[in-house]
């Protein structure tokens, strides 16, 4: 009965002022949804980067060019990767984890085709192991083959954004487009891989290596080698077998001095998620000053609350009301105040993580949810604590002469 009494005291007093309950509880709100949301825009990264490199296939690595270890070697002085490279990779008979090779060259060109224009986020030139080895999958049509690499035939493969942007609801398979001045014939369509964040893995034109080499790059180097091992238990021994023959092609003795750096998903995978976690604890740190900032705001409300109410503070003191009655009522409202607040702000938090943020897909962590409600909770009790034994303190005779 007394506890009854004691909500529906706390009720009044808060009802009795609306819109100072109800700023309140925005700063409250504001706070817990910030932490939802920054935490789940953090974890939405992470998982962005962990989709994007998981895609690539287990068993695939990366060669580009570069010191592994962060080496003194001018810019001039490093060999550049070239066809070579991957041709002694792919031909050697001593290296039995290595499945197929691709070089790679990238560049940018805009795509033409009737009166649409569109530039894609990026035109490839590679061989058709890139296919396989990227994890990339053709959802209509087919890829193009060692013939028309060999032929430098102009033929393309689009991917899923691409397509769409030039043909819209359009087949695009036998279709001529002019990329960058040069006409090609679709031959394919990726499946689309999607994924969230600043770039887009379906917004591509993916044609034969010699192709692109003649048409826009020139036939220098190439931006990086894609290996693919026998399997991804055979990644570690691939990678071993990889830095043997680029050692001797680029003739280093020493290894400590390769001009070249190899990376496999594992390891990439492991890096990426180290510096997404950081990054999601530094959200998380930056939300919860927004909490802080609600629980100063109960205090100052309270503070004001217990300061009008002194009067009626001292009549039922002077009734008979015991300070544990007092002292309940006002942590009974600051308390209210957070959990109704908080309450909001995790619907608001839930609401807010259906839409992108800054082109990342956020992605709700369930204990941030918890969290944030429950400290919310605390810090409701603990900044409330303090005008809730302030009113509870006050002798009646003093809070009666209070004007």
């Amino acid at each position: 009965m007394i506890l009854w009494q004691t909500l529906r005291f706390a009720v009044g007093g808060l009802a009795a002022n609306k819109v100072r309950s109800a700023l309140t509880m925005l700063g409250v709100l504001i706070g817990v949804a910030s932490v939802i949301l920054l935490l789940a825009v953090g974890n939405g990264s992470s998982q962005a980067v962990k989709d994007s490199i998981t895609s690539l296939g287990t068993n695939s690595l990366t060669v580009s060019a570069g010191s592994a270890a962060g080496g003194s070697r001018s810019v001039s002085s490093v060999k550049k990767l070239t066809v070579a490279d991957a041709k002694a990779l792919a031909t050697d008979a001593d290296s039995s984890a290595i499945k197929s090779v691709a070089p790679v060259v990238t560049t940018s060109a805009t795509a033409l085709y009737g009166n649409v224009s569109y530039t894609p986020g990026s035109v490839v030139g590679t061989y058709p192991a890139y296919f396989e080895t990227s994890n990339q999958k053709v959802a209509h049509g087919e890829y193009f083959t060692n013939d028309d690499v060999l032929g430098s035939r102009k033929v393309a493969v689009l991917g899923a954004t691409t397509a769409k942007q030039l043909f819209d609801t359009e087949d695009p398979v036998g279709k001529k487009i002019v990329l960058g001045g040069t006409p090609f014939t679709v031959v394919g369509v990726l499946q689309a891989k999607g994924g969230s964040g600043f770039t887009d893995p379906d917004d591509v034109v993916i044609a034969p290596l010699p192709t692109v080499q003649n048409a826009f790059t020139g036939f220098g180097a190439v931006n990086q080698i894609l290996v693919q091992a026998s399997s991804a238990d055979t990644t570690t021994v691939a990678q071993e077998e990889i830095t043997r023959v680029l050692l001797g092609t680029h003739a280093i003795s020493d290894p400590t001095k390769a001009d070249f750096r190899v990376t496999n998903q594992a390891s990439l995978l492991t890096a990426r998620e180290s510096t997404t976690k950081t990054f999601t604890v530094l959200l998380g740190a930056v939300a919860a000053i927004s909490l802080l900032v609600g629980g100063i705001g109960i205090t100052n409300i309270m503070l004001v609350t217990v300061t009008e109410r002194t009067r009626e503070i001292g009549i039922r003191k002077a009734l008979g009301a015991p300070r544990a009655v007092i002292l309940g009522q006002f942590l009974t409202e600051s308390t209210l105040l957070s959990v109704i607040g908080a309450g909001l702000g995790v619907a608001a938090g839930i609401v807010g993580s259906h839409f992108s943020i800054v082109g990342i897909k956020p992605v709700v962590i369930p204990a941030s949810v918890l969290g944030a409600f429950g400290i919310a909770v605390a810090i409701g009790l603990f900044f409330g604590s303090y005008p809730a034994n302030r009113a509870a303190s006050l002798r009646p005779i003093d809070a009666l002469r209070h004007e």
